[in-house]
């Protein structure tokens, strides 16, 4: 807490009494741990548009819950698609097994990242 009051010019203690409340408040809803995914071997990234081709996604939604490994985030989208799926693989054979089993429940368009902008500069 002394580091973040520091960086926000206050006391260790008054940093953490502010966030004890925000916690109390809900703003602070959890914490998280950034993984650095070229060393877990998962430096593959991928987006991953689902277009369903049935009206029962349940299916789909089975298929999802076998393959959290490499799911990052799901979400249920509007515009061009109904889903859109943030994910990580080890190798181009893992992302072309996936696609390959994915394409049985639907269609699909994959986009790849290629390099974060995350930290980019003018």
């Amino acid at each position: 807490m002394k580091q973040l009051g520091e960086k926000v010019h206050l006391s260790g203690q008054a940093a953490a009494n502010r966030v004890a409340r925000l916690q109390e408040e809900q703003v602070i809803e959890g914490y998280t741990i950034t993984l650095n995914y070229t060393k877990t071997g998962q430096a593959l990234h991928t987006f991953i548009t689902i277009l369903t081709i049935s009206y029962d996604h349940q299916p789909l939604f089975s298929f999802l819950e076998t393959k959290t490994i490499h799911i990052l985030k799901r979400f249920k989208i509007s515009g061009e698609g109904c889903y859109l799926l943030e994910c990580r693989f080890h190798s181009n054979d893992e992302l072309n097994s996936f696609l390959d089993e994915l394409s049985h429940l639907a269609n699909y368009r994959l986009n790849i990242v290629v390099g974060d902008m995350s930290t980019f500069s003018d």
